[in-house]
């Protein structure tokens, strides 16, 4: 059950961003389209509680409980963010908004880009490492966590593969094709000038 609340969970987060969508755009009703978008959250308190029920009433803790705090904790740390960049291009695309904003490629601009995307993934990650150790300390030691702790340590996986990535970006700075020194970065090529 836990798992195709899980499902439920995410089609649900697509249908409100439509619907929210589509009363902000179509039917030009931005307050009332702002209040759809406020009502995801819910999703994510509902499958909390159901997930917490679930193990209040003996099941054991298994995958899809864990799949659930990851869940959780991706939708608070990339829930936002993903809003943001759909409701942009939603604009630009059917309604004449402006193009939305593309990252920068080089230089330390894109190391800082690097770094804010590594922050909502590490925030994503915390909080399901923080949903799936008190689901351990709720099962308590007499249950099986294992499966619990599988996902817990995925989780410092991904904070660690994106703090690598980030860190990547500070110490080697990507340079524009053609450009090796180290005034390169942010000069327009001569032929613009």
């Amino acid at each position: 059950m836990i798992a195709l609340l899980v499902v439920a969970c995410e089609v649900a987060f697509w249908v409100l961003l439509a619907a929210g969508l589509a009363l902000r755009y179509v039917a030009r009703k931005p307050k009332l389209g702002a209040a759809v978008l406020l009502c995801e959250p819910l999703l994510e308190v509902v499958l909390l509680v159901v997930t917490a029920i679930d193990l209040k009433s003996g099941a054991e803790p298994d995958w899809k409980h864990g799949l659930a705090a990851v869940y959780i904790g991706f939708t608070v740390g990339l829930g936002h963010h993903t809003i943001k960049k759909v409701d942009a291009w939603v604009a630009h695309r059917w309604f004449g908004g402006p193009p939305p904003v593309k990252p920068p490629k080089y230089g330390m601009a894109r190391a800082v880009h690097e770094w804010r995307s590594a922050a909502r993934w590490i925030l994503a990650a915390a909080v399901a490492l923080g949903l799936l150790q008190a689901a351990v300390w709720y099962v308590g030691p007499g249950g099986d966590i294992s499966t619990l702790q599988s996902w817990q340590q995925k989780m410092g996986l991904v904070i660690g593969i994106n703090l690598i990535i980030a860190g990547g970006y500070t110490l080697f700075p990507k340079q524009p094709p053609g450009d090796t020194g180290a005034d390169a970065v942010g000069r327009e090529p001569a032929d613009r000038r």
